[in-house]
């Protein structure tokens, strides 16, 4: 892991298209602002986790209903 200090209105590049600055610290809080493209999905990470495994269950249920469907398929024959 890199580790960065940074001061208040102070950036970090990411690439060519990425840039995060420091907008404010308040105790134990620091509040962000990123720059990048909008085809960039950007999330805080318990909500990347949730969203993973959100699609992780629906890519179970699509392949439980796939393998039910190929069996009534094989019975219908």
């Amino acid at each position: 892991m890199l580790v960065l200090s940074r001061k208040i209105n102070e950036s970090i590049k990411i690439g060519d298209d990425i840039e995060i600055t420091v907008l404010s610290i308040d105790g134990e809080q620091i509040k962000l602002g990123i720059n990048a493209p909008r085809n960039i999905d950007i999330h805080r990470k318990e909500v990347f986790l949730s969203i993973q495994e959100e699609n992780n269950k629906a890519s179970i249920g699509s392949i439980d209903l796939l393998q039910k469907l190929s069996e009534q398929m094989k019975h219908s024959k």
